[in-house]
């Protein structure tokens, strides 16, 4: 068994809801992702820690797509 994130492997999705329009946020993915051009390249083992001093976070980059508003949620990793 290894500790993952539920929403980096397609096994949840997000219900994160905008609090100025109250509609579903987008969820843009880890925001490790967005440090520079390469992160997304990099094996996680490199930049899992990078996001979040707990290793059994992830930390996601979720949007709205009406009013633009984002915000930064930490999502629980599970065993799997």
């Amino acid at each position: 068994m290894e500790i993952i994130c539920p929403l980096c492997n397609g096994l949840k999705k997000s219900n994160q809801i905008c609090s100025n329009c109250n509609i579903p946020m987008k969820d843009t993915g880890p925001i490790e992702n967005y440090f520079d051009e390469y992160s997304p390249y990099l094996d996680k083992s490199i930049t899992q820690f990078l996001n979040s001093e707990n290793p059994e976070i992830c930390v996601h980059l979720f949007k709205c797509e009406s009013c633009g508003r984002d915000e930064r949620i930490s999502i629980s990793k599970e065993f799997h």
